[in-house]
C-alpha cells in the first residue's frame, strides 16, 4: 500500500514535484517521465500534485488493491468484497460477514427446514447464545417454529422451507 507520506516526502526531494519522483512511485510512469522531462509542467503540475496528492495515493492504493484481488487465487470468483476506506485514507477490499438470517436460511435450505441453535452457531461461526437468540426471535415472528423430536432435541423448523412433515413433537 502506498502512503501519502511517502508521496509527499518524494515530492520534496524531487524539487517540489518538478522531477516527478511521487509519480513514479505512485505508478504513473508516463507522467512522471512526462514531469521530469518539462520539471513538472513548468510547476503547475507540481503545484497540482501538493493540492490533490492524498486522492492520487487513494486511487493509487484502489487499483492496487482492484490488481491484487483480481490476481489473487483466493478472491477469484468471491463477489463478496465491497471497497473500503479506511482511516489511514487506504483502500481495501472487505469482506463482509454474512447476515445471521441468511446463515440461517441456507442452513434451513440445505436441512430441509429443520435446524438447531448449535448448527446455527457453527456455520455463521457465532456463540450459540447468539445463535438460540436470533433463532427465539424468528419464532416469535412467525417466521419459525420450535418442536421436539422425538429424541428430545429441540429443533427449529421453518416450515416453507420443509419439503414433508418431519415425525416432531409441538413444543
Amino acid at each position: 500500500m502506498y502512503s501519502v507520506g511517502i508521496a509527499y516526502l518524494l515530492w520534496l526531494v524531487s524539487g517540489c514535484g518538478a522531477l516527478g519522483f511521487h509519480r513514479f512511485y505512485l505508478g504513473k510512469i508516463p507522467t512522471g517521465l512526462l514531469w521530469m522531462c518539462t520539471g513538472g509542467l513548468a510547476m503547475v503540475g507540481s503545484v497540482y500534485d501538493f493540492f490533490t496528492l492524498p486522492g492520487q495515493v487513494r486511487e493509487a492504493n484502489l487499483r492496487n488493491a482492484l490488481y491484487m484481488s483480481m490476481n489473487s487465487r483466493q478472491n477469484v470468483g468471491d463477489s463478496h468484497g465491497k471497497w473500503r476506506y479506511v482511516n489511514d485514507g487506504e483502500a481495501r477490499v472487505v469482506h463482509e460477514k454474512e447476515s445471521i438470517e441468511r446463515t440461517i436460511l441456507k442452513l434451513a435450505r440445505e436441512n430441509k427446514g429443520v435446524l438447531t441453535a448449535s448448527e446455527v452457531a457453527l456455520s455463521a461461526n457465532i456463540p450459540i447464545e447468539e445463535a438460540k437468540k436470533t433463532l427465539d426471535t424468528l419464532v416469535s415472528k412467525g417466521f419459525a417454529e420450535l418442536r421436539v423430536r422425538k429424541s428430545g432435541t429441540l429443533v427449529y423448523t421453518l416450515p416453507e422451507m420443509m419439503d414433508r412433515d418431519e415425525p416432531l413433537e409441538d413444543f
